[in-house]
């Protein structure tokens, strides 16, 4: 009798067991990946912690590590300048010199903004060429933000204002443009997103292009 109780015992703590790993197997099967790589409508590619639902972003590879990736997002791309582009050298130009910012600095980061699209929305709310979200905008008396003039009008002005503060950092301005003043100062430089990271990489990229053509 004893041995038979203890075998239904056994039986039973096995069976438990089992019954733990069925539970627990699936909600690891589904753990959702940490890191995207996409690429972007002008064949560059965006490594960013959060899935992006604009349709014109290809998924490249998703994965719960950002080992690896790096290599991926520096593939080469075709460094042709936008269709667009020249249906706001004037404005662009002309808008940045008023405002003492570097020409190749703005276009930059239009065309990793928007591809210079002047229509272009992200999931978060950013619009316009420059991708300003409503809040930045009215900081600069900007209602319009699908009209060129004034979304680049306030994307400059914000640039500007981010230069002066970083006293001319390039690299902590572009990476407030993106993540925010908040988060440079929390981290006393360009934040560990690998967003944030990758965007600073490609404006500055961009910029060292656009240098060429001014």
């Amino acid at each position: 009798m004893g041995h038979n109780k203890f075998s239904a015992q056994h039986i039973r703590g096995m069976l438990a067991v089992v019954g733990l790993v069925g539970v627990l197997l699936p909600a690891i099967c589904q753990a959702k990946p940490g890191y995207f790589l996409y690429q972007l409508p002008d064949g560059s590619r965006m490594i960013t912690d959060r899935p992006v639902t604009d349709k014109s972003y290809k998924l490249v590879r998703s994965s719960r590590q950002v080992t690896g990736m790096g290599r991926q997002a520096a593939n080469k791309y075709n460094r042709r300048r936008p269709p667009k582009i020249e249906d706001y050298e004037q404005l662009i130009r002309h808008t940045s010199n008023r405002y003492g910012v570097d020409v190749a600095l703005v276009k930059a980061v239009i065309h990793t903004e928007s591809h210079f699209n002047p229509d272009a929305t992200s999931h978060k709310g950013a619009s316009g060429l420059m991708q300003l979200m409503p809040q930045t905008a009215a900081k600069y008396g900007i209602r319009d933000l699908y009209n060129p003039k004034q979304n680049i009008e306030a994307g400059v002005r914000h640039l500007r204002y981010l230069l002066v503060k970083y006293r001319n950092n390039m690299q902590h301005a572009i990476a407030a443009y993106n993540a925010g003043e908040k988060a440079v100062k929390k981290y006393a430089g360009i934040p560990p997103y690998p967003e944030t990271r990758n965007y600073v990489t490609k404006v500055l990229r961009y910029h060292g292009f656009y240098s060429t053509w001014n």
